[in-house]
């Protein structure tokens, strides 16, 4: 069984799956299956944990988050699994500062691998943990957007929202 809620935000419905101790995965959508698509196989929940201290902690984030606390998300611990340059990506996400997004190339700088573009276009693209790392942080280097798997009306809200934050 795995636990998940899913909560109104003003960029639309926001789910989260998680075990006890971390999020797993959350995003725009009220697909729990989509989000449970893209947890690794080895990170799937087999069984109800016995509490859901981070989920209660993960809305928290969320709700703080958009009441102006843009680094509240990034205080939730998550888990997710690959290899070890993409883990390393995921955790340099997190230090990315809200109101101060980068440029993939600047990204990839930032994680040791300066010409590893690709690659951290990569990493941000199978984040599955929404928000919690944040990979709409991450913009192409003419200025525009560039993916996202919520879309980009949900990247450009955040962002702006950030940056009025910040």
């Amino acid at each position: 069984m795995i636990h998940s809620l899913t909560m109104a935000t003003p960029d639309g419905p926001f789910t989260i799956i998680g075990t006890r101790d971390h999020v797993l995965a959350s995003g725009w959508t009220t697909e729990t299956r989509e989000l449970l698509a893209l947890i690794h196989p080895e990170l799937r929940p087999s069984q109800a944990p016995d509490d859901q201290h981070v989920l209660a902690d993960a809305r928290a984030a969320v709700e703080a988050y958009y009441a102006g606390d843009p680094g509240a998300p990034s205080r939730i611990p998550v888990h997710q699994r690959s290899t070890a340059g993409r883990e390393h990506a995921w955790e340099v996400l997190r230090a990315v500062a809200p109101g101060s997004p980068l440029t993939y190339a600047q990204y990839a700088d930032h994680c040791g691998t300066p010409t590893a573009v690709r690659a951290a276009a990569g990493a941000c693209a199978r984040n599955a943990t929404a928000l919690f790392v944040p990979c709409h942080r991450i913009i192409r280097s003419d200025g525009t957007l560039g993916g996202f798997r919520y879309g980009l009306e949900i990247k450009r809200s955040l962002l702006e929202r950030e940056a009025v934050a910040s």
